[in-house]
């Protein structure tokens, strides 16, 4: 039995794990939480923040997510990519700055207008 913190939404919730017994969950208060508690123990996945540089824009680095979540397992891959990343501004937020990182289908894209 794993215990783990929910992150989903503000509530927190404290849930129990059964791996022995298909990774049944307990103590969530939404399906969300459900949901959760299997993928954190199968496949954890996060979204992605980080920076890129930026020439002409306002400040010298622009921040940048993850359009979707990313296995674990290569965020830090993921985020050595962006050290050759520089974008010319203007930007809108929502452009994509990396496409299909590391041939998962994820884009990084930018975080904010410049």
């Amino acid at each position: 039995m794993t215990e783990l913190i929910c992150i989903v939404c503000p509530k927190g919730c404290h849930l129990k794990v059964d791996e022995e017994n298909g990774y049944r969950v307990t103590g969530n208060s939404c399906k969300r939480g459900e949901e959760y508690g299997k993928k954190e123990l199968t496949n954890p996945t996060r979204v992605i923040t980080s920076t890129v540089r930026v020439t002409g824009g306002l400040h010298q680095r622009l921040p940048v997510k993850t359009d979707k979540d990313i296995s674990k397992k290569l965020i830090f891959d993921a985020v050595r990519l962006l050290d050759d990343v520089t974008v010319q501004s203007p930007v809108k937020a929502g452009d994509v700055v990396l496409a299909n990182v590391l041939g998962t289908g994820v884009n990084f894209v930018a975080s904010r207008d410049m």
